[in-house]
Formats: C-alpha cells, sequence, structure tokens
C-alpha cells in the first residue's frame, strides 16, 4: 500500500469526535467529582399562571383551553360563548372472579365454608366520557376513557372550570 493516510496525525485512529480540552486539566471525567455549577445569573420576573394569551390554562383530551380560545385539532374556536356538554357512556361491571369460583368448588366440600368465597366481587369500570365544545359555529367532540367510577367527577370538574372560563 503505497497511499498516505487519511488521518492528519499519521496513523493513529482515535474513535469518535474529537474531545475538546477539558478546562481543569482533564481531572474531571465521567464518574469524578465535578466542579460546582456556574451560578444562573437573574431574568426577568415570571409572569402569573394565566397572564399571557399562549398560557394554557386547562387541557382535556385533545381539547386545549387558553386565556381567550379553544385549540383543537379541528382550528382555534373563540373561548367566550362556548356550550361545553359532557355525556357518560362508560359503565361499572360488577361480577364474581373466576379464582373465587374455585375456591368454592374446592372448599365447598369442608362444611360449605367455601361458599363465601362467593361472596367476592371485582367491580371493573369500561367506556368513554364524551367531551364536545361548539363555539363560533364551530364544533369538536373528543372521548376520555373511563379508568374508575371517579373519572366522571374528575371531567365534570374540568368541564365546569371550562364554563366558568367561556362566560
Amino acid at each position: 500500500m503505497n497511499q498516505p493516510t487519511p488521518y492528519p496525525d499519521g496513523g493513529d485512529y482515535q474513535w469518535g469526535p474529537a474531545q475538546p480540552p477539558h478546562p481543569y486539566d482533564g481531572a474531571f471525567g465521567y464518574g469524578y467529582p465535578q466542579p460546582p455549577p456556574a451560578p444562573i445569573a437573574p431574568s426577568a420576573p415570571l409572569a402569573p399562571m394565566g397572564a399571557g394569551p399562549g398560557v394554557p390554562l386547562l387541557a382535556i383530551g385533545d381539547i386545549t383551553v387558553l386565556q381567550d380560545a379553544i385549540v383543537t385539532p379541528n382550528g382555534t374556536l373563540p373561548l367566550k360563548g362556548a356550550v361545553w356538554n359532557a355525556v357518560d357512556m362508560s359503565r361499572t361491571e360488577e361480577r364474581i372472579p373466576t379464582h373465587a369460583v374455585v375456591l368454592a368448588v374446592v372448599f365447598s366440600l369442608l362444611c360449605l365454608v367455601g361458599l363465601f368465597f362467593l361472596l367476592m366481587k371485582e367491580k371493573r369500570t369500561t367506556g368513554f366520557i364524551q367531551i364536545s365544545v361548539t363555539s363560533g359555529g364551530r364544533h369538536h367532540t373528543t372521548m376520555i376513557p373511563a379508568t374508575g367510577p371517579e373519572t366522571l367527577h374528575w371531567v365534570m370538574g374540568q368541564i365546569n372550570y371550562a364554563r366558568s372560563l367561556s362566560m
């Protein structure tokens, strides 16, 4: 091979990007104590919550309520005069779990004590809560999955807050 090496230092290949020299003489690195961070320069005071027009006040699914507007995937709606609706399409089922039936059969041979296992109940909530908002001649609907009976109360609290902002 008579071709010159493509590396500028004469052939010693170094893996990875070139590292700039560390200002602390190489004494610090991964796993070693680090110097204290530089103090942060003071900046302008923070604005109070809800002060700017682009600050989100509330988010319900894919609906975001700003100080003066409602942002949805269908576009931006005016906040004033918005009509909010919620429809509960969830259900809570109560059933006897499989392991309780098995235990009842196994222990029914012992003086019918196993029948107490049939008193075990399991509750499961499934379905959605539908939220719709109408304002400025436009309409948007979103679905919130119901994970328990308390989901409806949480959504209704959010809707009531949005209604108070819309007045």
